[in-house]
């Protein structure tokens, strides 16, 4: 019998996979406690051992909480990014219209909402706060989000199934902001309802204000 050929794992991989993984519980550990208590309330102490880890492997992957808090804002908002781009391409995909990627968008910004809820709640607290070390980093993340909305509406002009009068950049604001602000006020005081019902109802909007059906 021939002996089976031995499956070889590179150790850069592997080492690579679990920094990626310690960065993933630093990430949560930190966007909850400081939905939780605020950025300045919050320790290092506290992220280390929410995310059951020594504090020195939290200054192994970031020189700071401040570096820390940075790239948690980069993290979340490019899984963001790539579940509205996936939505639309996807759409795209089964023949749908570019109002159809757009509707499939909002629900898809619903459910990343749905999943995290705490980084939610930090992204549009901090989104309205000028005096972060950060600032300049949202507005790109943000700005990457919302291009993707952008890049839909400037095609649906194109193709003729909006008008030609339509604002695109600030249409794509509304529209993000929209699915954030809905979606915070279902989890805080409308959670009786399913994503389906709010889902529902901003598609409603999406095709009596714009879509103009």
């Amino acid at each position: 019998m021939t002996p089976a050929t031995p499956v070889r794992i590179d150790p850069m991989d592997s080492s690579s996979t679990r920094r990626q993984a310690t960065r993933a519980k630093l990430y949560e550990a930190a966007v909850t406690l400081i939905a939780e208590q605020g950025f300045s309330a919050t320790t290092v102490d506290e992220i280390a051992e929410r995310a059951g880890v020594a504090k020195g492997t939290v200054y192994y992957n970031f020189k700071s909480k401040t570096e820390l808090f940075e790239e948690l804002l980069r993290h979340g908002v490019s899984l963001l990014t790539a579940s509205l781009r996936t939505a639309a391409e996807e759409t795209a995909g089964r023949g749908g219209s570019r109002i159809d990627a757009l509707d499939a968008m909002i629900r898809a910004g619903l459910v990343f909402i749905d999943r995290y809820p705490a980084f939610t709640q930090l992204y549009v607290a901090e989104l309205w706060r000028t005096n972060r070390a950060w600032n300049s980093t949202l507005l790109v993340v943000r700005q990457e989000a919302v291009a993707v909305v952008e890049g839909v509406l400037r095609e649906a002009v194109a193709a003729g199934e909006l008008s030609e009068e339509i604002d695109v950049q600030l249409t794509a604001a509304a529209l993000v902001g929209m699915v954030l602000v809905a979606a915070l006020d279902w989890q805080a005081f409308q959670s009786e309802r399913s994503l389906d019902d709010v889902h529902a109802a901003l598609s409603r909007l999406l095709h009596g204000r714009v879509g103009g059906r």
